[in-house]
């Protein structure tokens, strides 16, 4: 199977970084083909919704890092969002990411894919993450018709060790591998 993990905060060894690198060496382990966009350290530019995508015909018109990100979005079998909570969602840099889906929409839901959430935050209280997974859920089953093959909701993970001190790592790599 072909994985795309998109991940989305600006730190490199942070908490979301450590749940992408242990899903990875899962799925690695159990044979599948991971492409990595780390979406805070690429060229990306919004969405200004500009329509050229569809007036032109020749997708949009920031020829970004979306350019090396798109095959995998059109061809790859699942999808993996890996993020740091902020104010109760996805960072701004995975959500731009799926913003720009917009130029390459049919292409993207013309394959039916397979789609997980990685999510981290300082806080757990019981209604934290939900509007996070509310979004997710409403992009990626109910827009994008993708299914959904886990959620990872790592809570009171504010530090590195906090995450390195769980469970959670564990849990990833067991979803990484089980697919």
């Amino acid at each position: 199977m072909k994985i795309t993990v998109i991940t989305g905060s600006p730190h490199k060894k942070g908490t979301s970084a450590l749940l992408a690198d242990k899903f990875i060496e899962g799925a690695e382990e159990a044979g599948h083909e991971i492409f990595r966009f780390d979406a805070a350290f690429e060229d990306l530019h919004p969405c200004k919704a500009c329509e050229h995508c569809h007036f032109k015909g020749d997708g949009c018109i920031y020829k970004d890092s979306m350019e090396k990100l798109n095959p995998h979005l059109i061809n790859d079998d699942m999808i993996v969002f890996v993020t740091p909570l902020y104010y109760f969602g996805m960072t701004a840099q995975i959500k731009m990411v799926i913003d720009r889906f917009y130029a390459h929409n049919s292409e993207i839901m013309a394959n039916k894919k397979d789609c997980i959430l990685l999510a981290t935050s300082a806080d757990g209280n019981d209604w934290t993450m939900q509007a996070l997974v509310d979004h997710y859920k409403t992009v990626v089953e109910k827009y994008m018709g993708w299914e959904d093959k886990g959620i990872i909701l790592a809570t009171y993970c504010t530090v590195r060790s906090d995450i390195e001190n769980s469970n959670y790592p564990t849990e990833a790599y067991e979803l990484g591998k089980s697919i």
